[in-house]
């Protein structure tokens, strides 16, 4: 019997060695992770918001527009299904929009338009000076290009997902039309670390 149970209790151990290996995250990996660059800005509400606050909880940031035709769309629709696939871990998780056109983009605006995709994301407008900042503190690109049509400019830029851990790092990002499964999967186990 004490044969049995030492036999058990070794392959259990070899079968834990085997089987858990390090998970392998799928977005473009940071290493070492930096600490994430301080937002400081209303929401979309009117109530602050700080990154700094976040603490404990997995941010997915995201810069984009409201008049975006494609892009940013597509990307907020992900987040919604991230959110929604999520469950229960889905209030461990905070998905947060910052406008790379301020100039249309009000705080009404960017509520109306989120609204339409989750009321509870987080959506960041302002003054160009305080959003310029937080652009060259990610590396964003943005410029208008004119369309020469009744609807305006549209805005190239930057379409990468920031995956913010619950320390606060900066610690990889995704490319737009990323899989989004991949993107669950590394928010998840992000929430379990």
């Amino acid at each position: 019997m004490i044969a049995g149970v030492i036999l058990g209790v070794a392959v259990l151990a070899v079968g834990w060695k085997v089987f858990a290996q390090p998970y392998t995250y799928q977005g473009s990996l940071i290493d070492p992770p930096v600490s994430a660059a301080e937002i400081e800005n209303p929401d979309q509400y009117g109530n602050p918001f700080r990154l700094s606050e976040q603490r404990g909880k997995v941010v997915l940031l995201f810069f984009g527009y409201t008049n975006c035709p494609d892009v940013c769309p597509t990307t907020l629709a992900q987040f919604k299904q991230i959110k929604a696939k999520l469950g229960d871990l889905a209030d461990q998780t905070r998905f947060v929009f910052i406008t790379v056109d301020p100039e249309r983009d009000t705080q009404e605006r960017v509520r109306l338009y989120l609204d339409n995709f989750d009321p509870s994301f987080v959506g960041l407008s302002g003054d160009r000076s305080d959003l310029e900042a937080i652009w060259q503190n990610y590396f964003v690109y943005q410029a208008k290009q004119d369309t020469g049509s009744a609807a305006g400019y549209v805005v190239d830029h930057t379409s990468r997902i920031y995956a913010i851990d619950k320390e606060g790092n900066l610690r990889m990002t995704y490319p737009f039309e990323m899989e989004q499964e991949a993107i669950l999967d590394d928010v998840r186990h992000l929430i379990q670390e």
